[in-house]
């Protein structure tokens, strides 16, 4: 029992790596790009515009992530977050909101384009005629597990818990007092996340979110 359970384990991993790793990575590289956009170079002076994942790996958030994925739960992680200068925006609180936004709007496009990838997966290649082939099943899972993951990503990530992306949007629309307050708590803000994910919490926020959002996506795709 044992030895399936880490068998288990180990293949939720593999099927969840690539769609989760895309998905942190491309959400990093989005807060830069439209950084620099708004004339902070800082990202790319620093070569974290690539789609390399070393340069954005962050060792405990990589090691969280394969935890959580073992224990075939709620899968938690992250990368290096992108530097960003404000001080180089023409208009310092609006860039700064729309460098938030665009990560968690960077992790829904990808669920939207995980879902079409699946759609046409099983237009042009019928289960049918492909249910025996491993390769095939573990095609579908990871597209699927892309969809719910990016979901899961972009949901979080708006959370209005300072550092999280959602507080630099909620911040804008505060007096700037209350929000330089408001932001301040951020070093409290992985005890919070942490305090959420151990007591449930956090899953039933996001949970009917994520799978609201998903099966919107596939019903729309004509998959459910």
């Amino acid at each position: 029992m044992f030895n399936l359970d880490i068998s288990q384990a180990l293949s939720t991993l593999s099927i969840a790596a690539v769609p989760a790793l895309l998905g942190i990575i491309l959400h990093e590289v989005a807060h830069g790009w439209v950084a620099a956009r708004c004339g902070d170079p800082t990202a790319r002076m620093m070569g974290r515009l690539t789609l390399n994942p070393l340069p954005h790996i962050d060792p405990m958030g990589l090691l969280v992530f394969g935890l959580t994925s073992l224990s075939g739960s709620f899968v938690f992680g992250w990368a290096k977050p992108v530097p960003v200068n404000p001080r180089y925006f023409r208009n310092p609180a609006k860039d700064m909101m729309l460098v938030a936004l665009a990560g968690p709007l960077t992790n829904f496009i990808l669920a939207g384009v995980f879902g079409v990838l699946l759609r046409l997966t099983l237009n042009f290649f019928p289960p049918v005629e492909w249910q025996h082939s491993s390769f095939y099943i573990f095609a579908l899972k990871s597209m699927q597990v892309g969809v719910i993951i990016n979901f899961g990503l972009g949901w979080l990530n708006l959370l209005p818990i300072p550092p999280l992306d959602g507080s630099k949007v909620v911040a804008y629309f505060l007096p700037f007092n209350a929000a330089m307050s408001y932001l301040s708590i951020e070093r409290f803000g992985f005890i919070i996340l942490l305090g959420l994910l151990f007591t449930g919490l956090l899953g039933m926020v996001l949970g009917p979110l994520v799978t609201g959002s998903a099966r919107g996506l596939l019903t729309l795709l004509g998959i459910l």
